[in-house]
């Protein structure tokens, strides 16, 4: 099947060539003819298997269709993270290069009143953020001509509480538009989006649920805590990782790492909610330029990068939420490349690494490197579970326990004495 086949126009085809596009992947040839056919469409897909081109490449066909003099905005893509938004922003504009379409990305961080200026000049497509874009609509941004409405990673934008937005945004299109929902895991909360803001939908799932890319390779290695800086420089350093991606759970470790990193020579770069727009941004076109080799990270990351040929991902602590572990490998693997995915492991993670198995429905090989292999006397000691535990501990009910008399063996039936007891029966006086 080719992109020609699936109904693509010339002036689409000619742009993904360019972008070095060949076939289409398995969402996309799923995908673009029933965005094509004005279906409504809940797409499920792996990370990093092309759920951008997928509902991007016919919208633009189908919007392309402009009036200079008279634009109004008639698509809508919400996407979870500024990262994301502008990634998806620099796909669309890619594609549309031989098209005379006004594309505009919106997202915090930026200037609000230069936004506004941007769309009274006309625009036809914006890519935003839940919050952003609802600053829009509440400063008069119309979006009643809306043709096309895109959620994509729904399930993140709903984990990061944005249900509320998107409840606002929905009924304030035209009763008769196009919705595409994309996710890249399922569970109850996307479900029942789906029921909410979806009409007769046409259902893609091209894999299994909250399942990882098979050209990932994944593997976790065993490691005390305060070992898993010299072994992740270890790692990096020995197997000659050009590039690597780390993830980490929080921004306070994210910072200590890099100095641990810059301490054995390693040129780093970091990305959390901390850093500006401005400097994200630049630490990551450095990443992407192989200015810097590793790119320390926490969850803000592991959606909306999109970074060619992405050959190693490593999780320097595994996520507090089973399904961002889907997105942090799903960075590495993509459009059927190789990848692999590496975990570092305290004893503090093995129930976190059982709940990812679970999760992904496959088990990921345990091992340990030569010189780093974990203590077996560290024993786990979380004193605020056993505070928990001992602050619910329920009150002991003292039973009163029947004492046992051997039986004889001319009688037939056990015999037990009752015991005896000294309490006193309550009385109550009569006066």
């Amino acid at each position: 099947m080719s992109f020609e086949k699936l109904g693509v126009i010339k002036q689409l085809l000619s742009a993904i060539k360019d972008l070095g596009y060949e076939k289409p992947t398995t969402v996309q040839s799923r995908a673009i003819p029933l965005v094509l056919a004005k279906s409504d469409v809940f797409a499920t897909a792996q990370t990093g298997t092309g759920k951008t081109a997928a509902f991007g490449l016919p919208m633009l066909q189908r919007l392309r269709n402009v009036t200079p003099q008279a634009r109004v905005l008639r698509g809508l893509i919400i996407a979870p993270t500024r990262e994301l938004s502008i990634q998806i922003y620099e796909d669309l504009r890619g594609y549309a290069k031989n098209m005379t379409l006004n594309i505009a990305v919106l997202v915090g961080g930026k200037d609000l009143e230069s936004q506004q200026k941007i769309l009274k000049e006309g625009v036809d497509i914006v890519i935003a953020t839940p919050g952003r874009i609802m600053e829009h609509i509440d400063k008069g941004l119309n979006v009643s001509n809306i043709e096309i409405f895109v959620l994509d990673e729904a399930d993140r934008m709903l984990d990061m509480g944005f249900m509320k937005e998107i409840r606002k945004i929905h009924p304030l299109l035209p009763k008769r538009h196009q919705t595409l929902l994309f996710s890249a895991t399922y569970s109850d909360k996307v479900r029942k989006l789906s029921k909410l803001i979806l009409r007769k939908p046409e259902f893609i799932e091209t894999s299994k649920k909250n399942s990882t890319v098979d050209a990932i390779n994944q593997v976790a290695y065993m490691v005390d805590t305060e070992k898993k800086a010299p072994l992740l420089a270890y790692i990096i350093g020995s197997r000659n990782f050009r590039q690597v991606l780390v993830f980490t759970r929080t921004k306070a470790s994210a910072d200590e790492l890099v100095l641990e990193l810059k301490k054995d020579g390693l040129k780093c770069g970091i990305i959390h909610g901390d850093k500006t727009q401005a400097n994200r941004l630049k630490t990551l076109n450095e990443f992407k330029e192989g200015k810097t080799k590793v790119l320390v990270a926490t969850d803000i990351a592991s959606r909306g990068l999109d970074i060619e040929e992405l050959p190693f991902v490593i999780n320097y602590e595994l996520p507090s939420v089973p399904e961002d572990y889907v997105h942090r490998v799903g960075r590495t693997g993509r459009a059927g490349r190789e990848g692999m995915a590496i975990s570092l492991i305290d004893v503090y993670e093995k129930h976190d690494i059982r709940d990812i198995e679970r999760l992904i429905g496959m088990k990921i090989p345990q091992e340990t490197i030569e010189g780093f292999e974990p203590d077996p006397n560290v024993r786990r000691r979380d004193q605020d579970e056993v505070k928990l535990k001992s602050e619910h501990k329920k009150a002991e009910v003292k039973r009163i326990r029947k004492a046992y008399v051997k039986p004889d063996k001319n009688k037939k039936e056990t015999s037990y004495k009752k015991p005896v007891t000294t309490k006193k029966r309550k009385t109550t006086k009569r006066g």
